[in-house]
């Protein structure tokens, strides 16, 4: 994981390594971004990036960044594989908590409209009683079902964000704002080899995995965009990790400096 140190305004924090503001993410695949992760090993990634803009403001604290997301998790299943207690509870000095989940839930999960709430807030007190230090950050999902799914999942996120006494990150508003660039261009491409004209075959092969032709961006675009279903994976390509990077080194800028301040006028 890549640690960056800058100079800065000493602030009081109970932190894993010395000096640097420990930042842990929670979520499923939208979070974690495994497959750009396989497309491009050596990044830059979520969390790396997160680190770099928050290090290129020049007046924050140095921040450690762990991305403890999954692919396909829902909150039932982060505490029956006891992951949680494998990559997340023991980890230690943490001081902010962002938590995305619901995609999953949504469809996984029996009775989502009452057991994704009753999760959601197990899960936060499971996070209160292992770093009671920490500040919990819910957040909402991105743009990825329908609006009108979506909205299902943020507002249950907020109504248990309000009786937690917690705010919201809604990262939700800029990335649905950023896909008005195009529609299609946060996401990236994953489609099965078995329906791409064989004439073709030759010229995806070195895209291909699992099974599938995988591509970062646009660029069989012209030639397989109009396979049915060819934009169909709403995942978020590096483009689209980058938005949630920007966004959530906004909101964490404000937080440091808020704390910043209050640190200054104790002193």
């Amino acid at each position: 994981m890549t640690v960056i140190s800058i100079l800065s305004v000493p602030v009081a924090v109970n932190a894993e390594h010395e000096g640097k503001v420990q930042i842990l993410l929670l979520g499923d695949s939208t979070t974690e971004g495994s497959i750009p992760r396989k497309l491009k090993p050596k990044g830059p990634h979520l969390e790396q990036v997160l680190e770099q803009l928050l290090a290129a403001e020049g007046d924050l604290p140095a921040c450690h960044v762990i991305n403890s997301s999954l692919s396909g998790e829902y909150i039932k299943r982060l505490f029956d594989s006891k992951r949680y207690d494998r990559a997340a509870a023991k980890l230690p000095g943490l001081d902010y908590i962002f938590i995305r989940y619901g995609l999953n839930d949504r469809a996984r999960r029996e009775n989502f409209t009452e057991n994704f709430p009753k999760d959601f807030h197990q899960l936060l007190a499971r996070l209160r009683e292992d770093h009671p230090n920490a500040l919990l950050i819910p957040m909402t999902v991105i743009p990825f079902a329908n609006e009108a799914d979506s909205k299902t999942i943020n507002d249950l996120v907020f109504d248990v964000a309000k009786k937690e006494n917690l705010e919201v990150f809604d990262i939700y508003p800029r990335y649905a704002e950023e896909l008005k660039k195009g529609q299609n261009m946060l996401t990236y491409r994953r489609y099965p080899l078995s329906k791409v004209p064989e004439k073709y075959h030759a010229l995806v092969k070195p895209f291909v995995i699992g099974g599938n032709v995988v591509v970062m961006a646009n660029e069989l675009d012209p030639i397989l965009g109009d396979l049915p279903g060819w934009y169909s994976d709403r995942h978020p390509n590096l483009a689209g990790y980058n938005v949630i990077a920007d966004e959530t080194a906004a909101y964490m800028a404000k937080l440091l400096r808020a704390k910043q301040s209050k640190t200054e006028k104790k002193q």
